[in-house]
């Protein structure tokens, strides 16, 4: 690739980070409005499912991706459907999180991301982290301690939320490279190939919750379906994103823009939604997206081989 087409992929991976922050932002006050009034994260939860079903198909037809990819039964179902589970796990405890606390906690709680990352590799793979990373780690945990200590609107069961989601994405990072790397899936078929099971799995939980819920309650006013509709299609279209992004740069360049994404959505949060945020708290925000960087550069030096998304 000449120079030419290398500022011309640049500019494109610039802008298509540019839509992946601005639809995220987007998405994560959506979904905190929606939940504001319409209190059923198990709706949501079906809704962001079924709009990756229904919405991936004909767009990644008329894209030209690839066909998926035919897997074994037995891997199938070993590796696949638990995959499909937890998609469908980490989806609801993110909605638990930004409907029981402000999107700017939450997503500062989520990034203790590389911090599960770190922990699982270690259990499962036997991986060791260098010092460098150990210090970085150190310090997302510190700043995510700060911002809970100082937390206006702290809840329990919001906290828990979003450190499971935080946990959960990790273990799909994980699990998905590995799936990538072993069958030379498409990394969009991939999320089309998670979600069908994942909303298969959901749809018995959400009609024995939700669902009777909502019978009684006489369905969702229409805007509210309005606001549920346009979240869906805005979840959708960060996935798209963040995935377009991941196709065209290394994995340790999209864990960095990861982190100014949940940058960018808190501020975003901040202020369109205008939450009380006293200044601890925002320094514990900080320091935990300090503490994210670092985690990512000192993985640049440490080893040769790419680093997980976080």
């Amino acid at each position: 690739m000449g120079l030419e087409g290398s500022r011309k992929e640049a500019l494109v991976v610039v802008a298509l980070c540019l839509v992946w922050y601005a639809v995220s932002s987007a998405s994560n006050v959506v979904g905190k409005l929606v939940l504001t009034d319409f209190p059923y994260p198990m709706t949501v939860t079906m809704v962001q499912l079924l709009s990756i079903v229904v919405y991936s198909p004909p767009a990644f037809a008329m894209c030209g991706v690839r066909r998926e990819t035919e897997f074994l039964r037995r891997y199938y179902w070993r590796v696949l459907v638990p995959l499909a589970f937890a998609k469908f796990l980490t989806t609801v405890c993110s909605q638990i999180s930004i409907w029981k606390v402000p999107i700017s906690y939450a997503h500062t709680v989520k990034a203790t991301t590389p911090l599960w990352t770190a922990a699982l590799a270690r259990l499962l793979f036997g991986e060791r982290q260098p010092r460098g990373v150990q210090a970085a780690l150190v310090l997302i945990a510190a700043g995510v301690a700060v911002a809970s200590a100082t937390e206006l609107h702290f809840d329990s069961l919001g906290l828990g939320a979003a450190l499971a989601a935080a946990a959960l994405l990790s273990l799909q990072h994980l699990y998905s490279k590995r799936v990538m790397r072993d069958t030379g899936a498409h990394h969009l078929r991939l999320l089309q190939a998670l979600s069908r099971p994942a909303l298969l799995l959901f749809l018995p939980a959400w009609a024995c919750s939700d669902g009777a819920a909502l019978r009684a309650r006489g369905g969702a006013a229409p805007a509210e379906a309005a606001l549920l509709a346009a979240d869906g299609a805005l979840a959708w279209l960060q996935a798209v994103a963040a995935f377009s992004v991941l196709s065209r740069v290394s994995p340790l360049a999209y864990a960095v823009a990861s982190a100014a994404k949940r940058a960018a959505v808190v501020g975003a949060s901040l202020l369109v939604l205008r939450n009380p945020a006293p200044p601890l708290n925002l320094a514990g925000m900080a320091l935990a997206a300090l503490g994210v960087l670092a985690y990512n550069r000192a993985k640049l030096h440490a080893r040769a081989r790419p680093a997980l998304p976080v």
